[in-house]
């Protein structure tokens, strides 16, 4: 990593012999490596098939998995998104529902209506950049007058259809399998279901269309498909944990429900991933940079999710942790690393540095020159193509957010189970969770250029 304040291993191939533009006196020096870096990997084969068997995740893989629209692009992107918030629904009203007296339910009900609003702002962002491309745009599956019969029955109707000033017909259908219409019926959910309906009228307001929750739809707008995307009634058949009757610890729906949703999203940023990849090598820049945006948001989503923890009580969770024999013996068996689509997930991330001399239009160089980190420096000064800027700033941040979830992960780990469990205390020795947020820039070139450019400005 460049670093201003050290002065050994100097690097004199790093500067120009002959430029006006810098100072003579600039020394950038790259301080010895602290920690040493080790490959990220899951953990054993065990432990991570034992981890997906307690989620049901082969089972939940099926459901992301299935293609029943052919021209729809979205679907293995979306779909999974849709689910993640149909299951922080049966959430809500798990720890609703909760009658221990002890239990936090004033702070579960924030945290998770919290967790819902984010949710569905990542999915407008998803919606509205599939409606702004024009592959994409208006394939997303809709309720309309075909998929209703041509008739809607005058009572005990979910949907509604409305004839707008300009003649257009428009199907508006509230979902009849989701949890979130059903819970607003009872009293003591309704608060928590109006707040996320007037969340989602506000956040799907640069949409052509709404999800049809409940939420008002002031502009009759049609309403997608939930029931038909989301399947419901599939994704509810898999609320119970297979050891649910053999555990009776309450915390155990929690942590069940914690990671379905966690592993939900991190599959749509793997999805998300792919596509940010197809377009950076279309040259698609302006549509790779607004993904690379969502990409960041699903990372932070993530610390989100898991900070849900926080609120478990301790002893029923300790006592969960002990009946499931949950017990890392070294880092790599953390319980992070027991996701292997997490793992995969952090790699991929990791992988779009490798994108950056096609952005910048330059090879590496193999004797190891500052090549990319001039061509980094000329596009940052020039301001022409500010698509490629906004790119590299948002890839930057995507690493950002990446470290960002690891070293938040490690102060979950002592705030939960105590710094014994986190290693905290082996800081020093660079335990895995310390060297992924410790290790130096995934993007060096883009590093040296900005500390080049910000030294220009100094002098």
């Amino acid at each position: 990593m460049v670093d201003l304040g050290w002065k050994t291993t100097m690097i004199p191939s790093e500067l120009p012999n002959k430029s006006p533009k810098f100072t003579s006196k600039l020394q950038i020096s790259i301080p010895p490596p602290k920690v040493r870096v080790a490959e990220l990997s899951a953990a054993s084969e065990l432990a991570c098939s034992a981890y997906e068997s307690y989620l049901r995740l082969p089972e939940l893989k099926k459901l992301w998995e299935a293609r029943e629209f052919p021209g729809w692009k979205s679907e293995s992107l979306l779909k999974p998104a849709f689910m993640a918030l149909e299951i922080t629904f049966r959430f809500i009203f798990t720890v609703l529902s909760d009658m221990r007296p002890y239990a936090n339910r004033r702070q579960w009900r924030r945290r998770l209506e919290e967790l819902a609003r984010s949710e569905v702002e990542i999915i407008s962002l998803l919606c509205e950049e599939e409606e702004e491309d024009t592959e994409t745009h208006g394939t997303i599956p809709v309720v309309d007058l075909t998929s209703v019969g041509g008739v809607v029955a005058p009572e005990n109707s979910s949907a509604e259809v409305w004839k707008m000033a300009d003649g257009t017909v428009v199907v508006s259908q509230v979902s009849e399998m989701s949890l979130l219409p059903q819970l607003g019926a009872w009293p003591e959910f309704e608060e928590v279901v109006r707040t996320l309906q007037y969340s989602i009228e506000c956040q799907m307001q640069g949409c052509p269309y709404t999800l049809g929750l409940g939420e008002p739809n002031l502009r009759g707008k049609p309403s997608i498909n939930y029931d038909l995307i989301c399947k419901p009634a599939e994704l509810h058949a898999l609320k119970k944990c297979p050891n649910d009757d053999i555990v009776k610890n309450f915390e155990n729906r929690a942590v069940y429900s914690v990671h379905q949703i966690l592993e939900s999203w991190i599959r749509v940023g793997k999805q998300l991933l792919e596509r940010i990849s197809d377009e950076i090598d279309s040259q698609s820049y302006d549509r790779a940079s607004n993904h690379c945006w969502i990409l960041e948001k699903i990372w932070m989503i993530l610390n989100q999710i898991e900070d849900l923890h926080l609120l478990m009580d301790p002893d029923d969770f300790f006592r969960l942790k002990d009946q499931l024999m949950i017990k890392a013996i070294s880092d790599s068996e953390l319980f992070c690393f027991r996701s292997r689509q997490l793992v995969e997930f952090s790699k991929s991330s990791k992988d779009l540095k490798h994108k950056v001399p096609a952005i910048l239009e330059v090879e590496v160089d193999p004797t190891g020159g500052p090549r990319i980190q001039d061509a980094a420096m000329d596009l940052y000064r020039k301001k022409e193509e500010h698509s490629k800027i906004h790119l590299l700033q948002a890839m930057q941040a995507v690493e950002a957010a990446v470290k960002r979830f690891y070293f938040c992960y490690k102060q979950l780990l002592a705030a939960v189970m105590g710094s014994l469990e986190a290693k905290w205390n082996n800081v020093e020795s660079g335990d895995l969770l310390s060297q992924i947020f410790q290790e130096p820039t995934y993007f060096p070139s883009l590093d040296a250029a900005k500390t080049f450019l910000g030294e220009r400005w100094n002098h």
